[in-house]
């Protein structure tokens, strides 16, 4: 199987052990991809809502180079996933919207899409066309004894009209993958709802609140460790703990409320079912420790 690889921003930029821990695994596994050097961003949602038929652009674009590849796309970041499989759909299902960017894209860039591209994320591809059962050969350090929560988080099963590989509502890939490594999957509310991210800059209280809330939940349930599929959810998670803490302490008088849940990509979470290192899945650059679960895996 090969695969047009989107990395998209964030596993090039902020979280570049997303997209190291991502080659290992499909190395490992023997998934083809061809990596879309000449990609743009996908919006994230925000240039949409200034001018759609720029988004609308930018992200045919991209479809358009995967298609004269003749390849789908693979991403890994769960934004990505929703804007980019969002504008996909629109631009399949509506012929004059169609027409419209090709003129524009046409104009601007020489290339054009005629919609013949399915964007998929990593995990679907995991779960769906790889398989499960054809997984389970590579997975020789199970994760027995660990329990992980999974959080979807909002992109990647939103618009549900891009998102048919799982049900929206009440999904089940990522838990299907957490089993297949060994480990536990958690149950708890808030692994479909919002980690905060896409508000943090506006209202940083709700948004640290929210990551508070989710990593809770998670924490409540006995989970040892929160994976997503997404490098925001993963950023809003990690990097903002420690101001979650520092919020419930303000709110509760002083009362101390440790966190401390570790974050994982996807990819590093299969890589240490594998057998890959910390080291080589890049687990170092989190900010919030991964050494207990290591430890406990050890």
């Amino acid at each position: 199987m090969k695969v047009a690889y989107y990395p998209g921003c964030a596993a090039k930029g902020a979280t570049p052990e997303l997209h190291q821990s991502t080659m290992k695994v499909v190395e490992r596994i023997g998934l083809e991809v061809e990596e879309l050097t000449a990609f743009n961003c996908c919006g994230a949602g925000v240039i949409g809502e200034a001018d759609p038929d720029l988004a609308y652009t930018l992200n045919a674009r991209t479809l358009a180079i995967a298609e004269g590849l003749h390849l789908d796309i693979m991403t890994v970041c769960g934004t990505c996933q929703g804007v980019l499989g969002g504008a996909n759909h629109d631009l399949q299902s509506d012929n004059a919207l169609r027409e419209r960017i090709n003129r524009r894209l046409k104009s601007t860039t020489g290339h054009s899409y005629n919609g013949t591209v399915t964007v998929k994320h990593l995990q679907w591809i995991l779960v769906k066309d790889f398989g499960l059962d054809a997984l389970k050969p590579f997975i020789t350090h199970p994760l027995t004894d660990v329990s992980i929560a999974a959080f979807y988080g909002c992109y990647i099963l939103r618009p549900d009209t891009s998102s048919q590989f799982d049900d929206w509502e009440n999904p089940t890939s990522l838990e299907k993958l957490i089993k297949t490594i060994g480990a536990f999957p958690v149950e708890y509310d808030g692994r479909t709802k919002c980690c905060g991210f896409p508000v943090f800059l506006e209202k940083e209280d709700i948004s640290v609140g929210l990551v508070e809330k989710r990593i809770g939940e998670a924490k409540a349930c006995g989970s040892d460790a929160m994976v997503t599929p997404c490098p925001l959810c993963h950023m809003g998670l990690d990097f903002n703990q420690a101001k979650a803490e520092k919020l419930h302490q303000k709110r509760e008088a002083g009362a101390q409320h440790k966190l401390q849940m570790p974050i994982l990509h996807l990819p590093q979470l299969l890589g240490l079912a594998m057998g890959f290192s910390p080291e080589e899945l890049g687990m170092k650059r989190h900010l919030v420790s991964t050494t207990p679960l290591i430890q406990k895996i050890d």
